[in-house]
């Protein structure tokens, strides 16, 4: 028999390159192999799919095909990273109701600003200005009952925009935005103390030790960046009372809790890491870090901390890469600071808060909290809550302007308040001008913005005095729920099981404000 023939495959000489780590760039690399390597591939792919030849592969053979190579392990690790990545518990969730938003930007006004002075004007006041009284019965102030006289209001009030909204004088900006706010005059809550208070606006609770409403929300929808936190506070130097329980996670797992970050100076304190320590120096750290903390995990598996304090690990991180970038206002171009009041006195500093929460909402952060104080003005209110309206006034109108024409206004919540509100009198001290207000936890003036509110309205009203909601009236708790409800959450699913029961922010339960959503 003659000797067969042989027969000679000619292979394409390819150059050899540096192929990157990146699994991306891997799965890339392995198909480029293929179509090099098995030309065959190009004109018949799949012998069994029939005489079909193309010149190249359709996107489902090409992917096919990729699949039975080196790509497969390729794609296989890059969709296990995103995986990993998103299984957390900040992974994002899927609401129980349509959302008309999907961040929220809380302005926590700490001290309880006065509605009578800021939204809710009161002509009355003007004729029973010093006059003397005698309050009996059930306490309604932080001051005793007993010899009080009323104070009318310093300010003058005018209407802005074609909603007509009232406002005093010293809120020289706002009022360009009038429209875009909905004004809720009918919020009570329990407390007449500043700390209990401040638990029963921030948590549901005037006892501390439940969840905060922004570790609620990371808890129901999870977070859009997950190389951010999903809760970020912005405080101020000194905390306001009640401490960092105002944005505590509370029963929850500690993944959920608020990230304050310094009021001064850098943000985040030491974001860098020192001087010839890499990426890679970290990692093979956090790795060692990882890997004991999982074998003492494993002996103590009920420690929930634990496991938070390693995803912290992980996200600190991943934030090196990303927060520089987001917390770094001095990028932003001269314009923008100025419409924020940046660099001019008064408003610096809650101008760069509210320019950091633009960025953060920008970025995904689901909920960001800022505090201005203390807007407890039991004297010279004239000299007190001017100067603190002229601190947040133009910055606040510059962060509603901007979110707007960014697109960003119709999914961003915006609420503005208070823990509780101020009475329309005071008790008898000081003298001359030194006119103030006590506590007033059944009367306040709440607003919001954006996030499909019913922009543009006023809904509720006080007494000819300001001391009591007596239309639309609600509890706290409705407000909340309202709040839940406009980000796609509802109360009764927002639940977690503790201490023998399923618990809620409401605590036991209440409606949402329909006049409240467009």
């Amino acid at each position: 028999m003659g000797q067969s023939a042989k027969v000679s495959v000619s292979r394409p000489k390819v150059e050899p390159e540096v192929i990157s780590s990146d699994p991306a760039a891997i799965f890339w690399h392995s198909t480029r192999f293929i179509c090099e390597y098995f030309p065959t591939m190009r004109t018949n792919p799949f012998p069994c799919a029939g005489s079909r030849a193309l010149h190249a592969p359709t996107r489902r053979e090409f992917i096919y095909g990729a699949g039975a190579s080196l790509g497969s392990v390729a794609i296989t690790s890059l969709l296990a990273e995103e995986a990993a990545k998103l299984a957390g518990p900040l992974a994002p969730k899927k609401a129980h109701v349509p959302a008309k938003a999907k961040n929220c930007i809380f302005l926590m006004m700490e001290g309880g600003p006065s509605h009578i002075d800021t939204f809710d004007p009161k002509p009355m006041l003007d004729n029973l200005h010093l006059k003397e009284f005698i309050r009996e019965g059930k306490q309604k102030s932080a001051m005793e009952s007993g010899k009080r006289y009323y104070v009318r209001s310093p300010f003058q009030f005018k209407q802005h925009g074609q909603s007509g909204a009232w406002m005093s004088q010293p809120w020289a900006h706002l009022g360009e935005v009038a429209d875009e706010l909905c004004f809720f005059r009918g919020c009570q809550v329990d407390s007449v103390n500043h700390p209990t208070a401040m638990y029963q606006m921030n948590c549901g609770n005037r006892f501390g030790g439940d969840p905060a409403v922004g570790a609620w929300v990371n808890y129901g929808l999870g977070t859009l960046n997950q190389d951010l936190p999903g809760f970020v506070v912005l405080p101020e130097i000194s905390y306001p009372q009640g401490g960092s329980a105002n944005w505590s996670n509370g029963y929850l797992p500690a993944n959920f809790q608020g990230t304050p970050l310094r009021p001064k100076g850098s943000a985040i304190l030491d974001l860098q890491p020192p001087q010839g320590i890499t990426a890679d120096h970290q990692r093979a750290n956090l790795n060692l870090l990882a890997s004991l903390n999982q074998q003492h995990q494993a002996l103590h598996p009920w420690h929930e901390e634990l496991k938070a304090r390693m995803d912290n690990y992980e996200l600190a991180f991943r934030m090196q890469m990303e927060v520089p970038d987001v917390i770094n206002i001095d990028d932003e171009d001269a314009k923008t600071k100025e419409m924020y009041g940046i660099g001019s006195g008064p408003t610096d500093a809650f101008g760069r808060k509210c320019l950091l929460a633009r960025k953060l909402v920008e970025k995904g952060v689901r909920f960001v909290q800022l505090y201005n104080g203390t807007w407890d003005s039991h004297d010279y209110i004239e000299r007190a809550h001017g100067n603190l309206i002229r601190g947040v006034d133009q910055p606040i109108a510059a962060l509603i302007k901007d979110l707007k024409q960014r697109g960003l206004l119709e999914s961003t919540l915006i609420v503005w308040c208070g823990e509780f509100g101020r009475t329309p009198d005071n008790g008898v001290r000081g003298g001359g001008t030194a006119y103030g207000r006590d506590h007033n936890p059944k009367a306040m003036t709440i607003w919001f913005a954006g996030g499909g509110v019913n922009a543009g309205h006023t809904i509720g009203s006080t007494d000819d005095r300001g001391m009591e909601a007596i239309e639309e009236v609600h509890h706290v708790r409705d407000m909340h729920i309202t709040l839940l409800r406009l980000l796609g959450l509802e109360d009764n699913k927002l639940t977690f099981y503790h201490a023998g029961r399923f618990k809620q922010l409401s605590q036991f339960g209440g409606k949402a404000i329909d006049k409240l959503i467009a």
